[in-house]
């Protein structure tokens, strides 16, 4: 009996954690590394991808420092999508930065996403089911979630497997922005877990 209640309560946790792909995707309100409030909204009709990141998880790292992930920010916002990067790691977690020291990070790591938000309480990451740093989202024009798990197929901190990833990412904003169905809109995101407060 006990069991059957703890199974209940499990799959009802699941059931209410995160967002679903083909539904729309929540609107939210952060603060930008600059002070200045972004919302999901002010976006409306585009494309929009939601990247979360901790610059202190080696996996983060790996996609930074050679360089892919910067390379993939300027691709799609060249082809008009919006890229919005979260860190929902709380103060004292590893990854959390006063706004300062995260506008400092984003000019050193030479980010071209559109915003760099700071998710302090979690709530928003909790809100969108985040669980991994990087873990990825994209929102079509019309509001809806698209995609939602990893960068690639790739789960290593090894930068020499990026070459021979599939980029789901990238592969989603092509057929996106050529107004194609996703063909996977959803896979297993990797990465380390997101520092949300205890």
């Amino acid at each position: 009996m006990k069991k059957a209640f703890l199974l209940l309560i499990a799959a009802a946790a699941i059931a209410n954690a995160g967002v679903e792909v083909g539904k729309p995707a929540p609107d939210f309100t952060l603060p930008d590394c600059t002070g200045k409030n972004v919302s999901l909204s002010d976006f409306k009709g585009k494309t929009v991808v939601l990247e979360w990141v901790n610059h202190g998880c080696p996996f983060v790292v790996k996609h930074y420092g050679s360089g892919n992930m910067q390379k993939l920010q300027a691709n799609a916002t060249a082809k008009g999508a919006v890229w919005l990067s979260i860190c929902s790691s709380a103060p004292g977690k590893q990854g959390h930065m006063p706004p300062a020291d995260a506008a400092k990070k984003y000019e050193e790591v030479k980010s071209a996403a559109t915003a760099y938000l700071l998710d302090e309480s979690g709530e928003v990451g909790k809100k969108y089911g985040a669980k991994r740093t990087p873990e990825m989202y994209v929102v079509n024009a019309e509001g809806i979630l698209v995609y939602h798990g990893a960068i690639d197929d790739k789960p290593s901190t090894n930068p020499g497997d990026i070459a021979g990833a599939t980029n789901h990412v990238s592969a989603v904003l092509d057929e996106v922005l050529a107004g194609k169905p996703v063909t996977t809109p959803k896979t297993e995101a990797y990465g380390c877990s997101v520092k949300y407060a205890e």
